[in-house]
């Protein structure tokens, strides 16, 4: 498998294999398909986060559970994205939100990377015209338990539980969208936003791996956000930092604020 963060260069060296995937959305309910037309980067398919990387629960499941494989697969082929195809992902907000179609696709293993600086690190000319790429065959595959933790394993203190929001949610100060403010009790806060510099590329390795042992991460880290998008960041930040694999709470704070489990507050 490829590398989880690769340049543009890289992108270009891996070859014809490649597909671009601009995974542009917005918490604050802007369009990324709207985004998407006004100019993206050659070639690129549009991924729709709500159609194709999550479905529809009950709120007890969080704002963006993780859709069926097969959904998910449908969704993938009628992109033109196969199987066999490299998926280079980016987005305008250092690859927080393209992060979850790298890391679904990764944990089935398929060969897929987020793309270092992601738009705004693009030096060249956005087009607007969509590609029309052939429907491709993409196989469903079930998603791996040992990739996946649940309510239990973020409460039970067997594992290092790291929360991806910024700081202010993760003490409770404010909560946009979530019925409940704080953090699940003996979460870390690691706000994926500062994985990346104001380039919106990656942290030089060292400082990343520096930022994870601080909050005692490694392999077999459990990383919650919001709503199991953005915490997929921290996911691909781990791995590359040469720092292990770790696991996906999909359903995070949208899912916990929703139960009457303690919460915490402060930091």
């Amino acid at each position: 498998m490829i590398e989880p963060v690769v340049s543009r260069r890289r992108a270009q060296d891996l070859g014809a294999r490649v597909v671009y995937a601009d995974v542009r959305w917005y918490l604050d309910g802007r369009s990324g398909r709207a985004a998407y037309e006004e100019g993206h980067l050659p070639g690129a398919v549009f991924v729709d986060l709500d159609a194709v990387l999550a479905r529809h629960g009950a709120p007890e499941e969080g704002r963006h559970p993780l859709p069926d494989p097969e959904t998910f697969a449908a969704g993938m082929a009628a992109l033109g994205i196969g199987d066999d195809d490299i998926v280079v992902a980016y987005d305008d907000g250092g690859g927080v939100i393209a992060a979850r179609l790298v890391w679904m696709l990764r944990a089935t293993g398929h060969d897929a990377a987020l793309l270092d600086g992601g738009l705004l690190g693009y030096a060249g000319e956005l087009v607007r015209e969509e590609p029309q790429r052939p429907e491709a065959t993409f196989t469903p595959r079930p998603w791996p338990g040992e990739r996946l933790a649940d309510l239990d394993d973020v409460t039970d203190g067997s594992a290092v539980v790291v929360d991806a929001r910024d700081a202010g949610r993760f003490r409770g100060a404010v909560e946009p969208v979530d019925p409940r403010a704080g953090h699940i009790p003996g979460a870390r806060s690691l706000p994926c936003r500062e994985n990346v510099g104001a380039d919106s590329r990656f942290l030089p390795v060292e400082q990343l791996r520096e930022r994870f042992r601080a909050v005692g991460a490694g392999a077999g880290t459990i990383s919650y956000c919001g709503s199991g998008v953005t915490a997929c960041h921290n996911l691909i930040a781990l791995e590359h930092a040469g720092l292990g694999v770790g696991r996906l709470y999909p359903g995070s704070w949208s899912a916990y604020s929703n139960t009457d489990r303690p919460v915490a507050t402060g930091d």
